[in-house]
């Protein structure tokens, strides 16, 4: 499938397929969601989002797994390293480093802001030193590099059917639903790390806080006071999913499956730790297998009825803005 997927972009240089293929793997291996939803894609899109979510997951493993042991000052070194090499190859349209290569690439081809990416790794630096966040609008800001431009990074990609200026704080508020998605799902996980991404204002709303939190996390103990505060977050991140959600229909046909089936995959994550009373400080709630499979082939339906659409468009690939022409043409629309 990874040669497919390379022929179909049209990328044919055995160093930049090799990139490709090294973030494609890192994909399957950490990100299942977003691998799965990215299977519904046009296959000559799909290279540009394993190369978006392997750089995301080449900057996280820095700050998380670079090694258990790795001192404060040893995960800022290599931050420091992954900049540099990404700045130098925005500058230049290359790099020796296989993720930079590929993820360079990909924002030339889509003519992606390379300001998400430095936004991006200002969020990835704060999580060096941050380990709370007083209120939501403080959240909200380290969110803005961490999972905001993220949607805006794959704007491009995906293609939309309005100017992509009205897009924009639609795939912005994604990024950010799916990320306090996360946080709730792996509050204990953040706490084992030394952080604690709910709001303390939120936490206090419901009489608890991050000493509670830590106290029911070492003795496997509930407090209604944590499932209180759970609920309030899950009511918060469902109103951000609210407000991403007319966002869809402004994409390419082609690319809503992908992006359908992402948005309902992780709003289930809510619903699961929701059925499973809340204990995400003791144990990780997971979206059933069968569940998972029935819209996995939901979304392949639709991804197939999409495509059939489409059939005389440019081998599958919608508006996908290549080329000097398009790309000037979508500037254009976006002002």
């Amino acid at each position: 499938m990874t040669r497919r997927e390379l022929d179909a972009a049209g990328i044919h240089d055995p160093a930049l397929r090799e990139a490709y293929a090294f973030c494609r793997r890192l994909n399957a291996r950490h990100g299942r969601t977003y691998f799965l939803a990215a299977r519904f894609l046009p296959v000559g899109r799909r290279p540009a989002v394993h190369a978006l979510y392997g750089f995301a997951r080449w900057a996280d493993d820095i700050v998380d797994d670079l090694d258990s042991a790795a001192s404060r000052a040893e995960r800022n070194v290599a931050l420091k390293a992954l900049r540099g090499r990404m700045d130098t190859g925005l500058r230049t349209g290359t790099s020796e480093e296989p993720v930079i290569r590929a993820l360079v690439h990909t924002a030339e081809r889509y003519a992606i802001d390379p300001a998400h990416f430095a936004d991006f790794m200002d969020s990835m630096f704060s999580d060096l030193d941050v380990t709370d966040y007083p209120t939501y609008e403080d959240l909200a800001r380290y969110m803005h590099g961490s999972a905001a431009v993220i949607g805006l990074q794959m704007l491009p990609v995906l293609g939309t059917v309005v100017p992509r200026a009205e897009a924009a704080p639609h795939a912005a508020a994604l990024g950010v639903a799916f990320q306090l998605t996360n946080f709730l799902r792996d509050v204990g996980e953040d706490l084992d790390r030394g952080r604690v991404y709910l709001p303390a204002d939120l936490l206090a709303a419901h009489g608890a806080d991050r000493d509670l939190l830590a106290w029911s996390r070492r003795t496997g103990r509930d407090d209604p006071r944590i499932r209180a505060a759970l609920r309030a977050g899950i009511a918060l991140t469902r109103e951000v999913y609210r407000q991403a959600e007319p966002g869809l229909a402004m994409l390419d046909p082609v690319a809503r499956p992908c992006m359908r089936t992402a948005f309902t995959l992780y709003q289930d994550i809510l619903g699961a730790i929701e059925a499973d009373g809340f204990q995400v400080l003791h144990r990780r709630a997971v979206v059933p297998r069968r569940r998972r499979a029935a819209l996995a082939l939901a979304g392949a339906a639709r991804a197939v009825r999409a495509r059939r659409h489409e059939a005389g468009r440019h081998d599958g690939a919608g508006r996908e803005p290549l080329g000097p022409a398009a790309v000037a043409t979508e500037r254009r629309s976006s002002r």
